[in-house]
């Protein structure tokens, strides 16, 4: 029954990034004839006014093997491209933001389950 849950697509390797209100999940999964591709989850909290209550929006982007090249080339050269519009801006201390948030806030936030 869990692999008719899941489509029969297993989950392999799953990294976390939280950024703000947004949370980013990277999942690596199989097919049924064990191939590999990558999902992008853009996970954003909304209030639901309805029900007074919170909602997560989600959007998932499907990747490849076959264009993970392609993909990661054109990120980076856009990302590059951001920075030399900055060069006044420190990308790095965004970085140091960050932990330091996280460590005035051991606790931290509450873990997301995907099902």
């Amino acid at each position: 029954m869990e692999e008719h849950k899941n489509n029969g697509r297993e989950e392999i390797f799953s990294e976390k990034v939280k950024a703000g209100k947004r949370t980013y999940f990277f999942d690596v999964k199989s097919t049924r004839s064990n191939d590999f591709y990558l999902t992008i989850t853009e996970s954003k909290k909304r209030y639901n006014k309805d029900d007074e209550g919170f909602t997560y929006e989600k959007h998932k982007i499907f990747l490849y093997k076959e264009d993970f090249n392609k993909f990661v080339e054109a990120l980076n050269n856009t990302v590059n491209h951001v920075k030399e519009l900055m060069p006044g801006v420190d990308f790095d201390a965004f970085e140091q933001s960050r932990e330091e948030v996280s460590a005035s806030n051991p606790a931290g936030d509450t873990e997301l389950k995907w099902d």
